[in-house]
């Protein structure tokens, strides 16, 4: 294995387990048991707060990363570089 696809392979891993952590951190939305698990961490009105627009950021980048590193992979994984 290339050195590239040792990095990409790192990145991809630490951005898929950074993003499901940050998805499962978002506050619920309903009455359910997330609300009630939620209730203790957060006041009522910080779902438009600056923690919840912050967690939304780092949420979007860490897809991003992942995406990006999902597509180099398909591009470069059997050789490591671009070439056919």
């Amino acid at each position: 294995m290339n050195v590239l696809n040792i990095v990409l392979t790192v990145l991809l891993f630490l951005s898929g387990a950074l993003t499901v952590i940050l998805v499962l951190m978002h506050s619920g939305k309903g009455t359910g048991v997330s609300d009630m698990i939620a209730s203790s961490l957060y006041n009522s009105g910080t779902g438009s707060g600056v923690l919840e627009k912050n967690l939304n950021k780092l949420t979007v980048v860490t897809s991003v990363i992942f995406i990006a590193c999902v597509l180099a992979m398909a591009l470069t994984f059997p050789l490591g570089s671009l070439s056919y």
